[in-house]
């Protein structure tokens, strides 16, 4: 006895079309998730350059304190977040704070950032000069 398999020309090439189908959900799924990354990482960004900013600013003298406080927060920033980058250290009764805001890039920093941006406040007690 013989058996017959019988090919079902009906379906072929149907996961090439399913997969070319399902290609732009793909994409714009990895373009969301990179997106929300960069979002993220500019959160860090912010929250480093700030730490910096009153660590150098608490530790300079009060003349010069804002120069250096401004230079320390952006030192570790790279160029495509730096542009746009604001850093302020105003202080008050022996309490040093910074504030910095970034801009939040679009795909790709250093292009087009969003209208909104990322800010980071911090603060520590001014160191006393022996």
């Amino acid at each position: 006895m013989r058996t017959r398999v019988v090919a079902h020309k009906g379906d072929r090439g149907q996961v090439t079309i399913e997969f070319l189908g399902m290609t732009p959900t793909i994409i714009v799924t990895l373009v969301v998730l990179w997106q929300i990354v960069l979002v993220g990482y500019t959160f860090i960004l912010a929250g480093n350059a700030a730490d910096e900013a009153v660590r150098q600013g608490t530790a300079a003298h009060r003349g010069e304190r804002q120069a250096v406080c401004e230079q320390a927060g952006k030192d570790k920033l790279s160029d495509a977040w730096r542009s746009g980058a604001t850093v302020s250290c105003p202080s008050s009764a022996g309490y040093v704070t910074a504030d910095v805001t970034l801009r939040v890039p679009v795909l790709f920093p250093g292009t087009i950032n969003f209208p909104f941006d990322v800010t980071s406040h911090t603060g520590a007690v001014e160191e006393e000069a022996d």
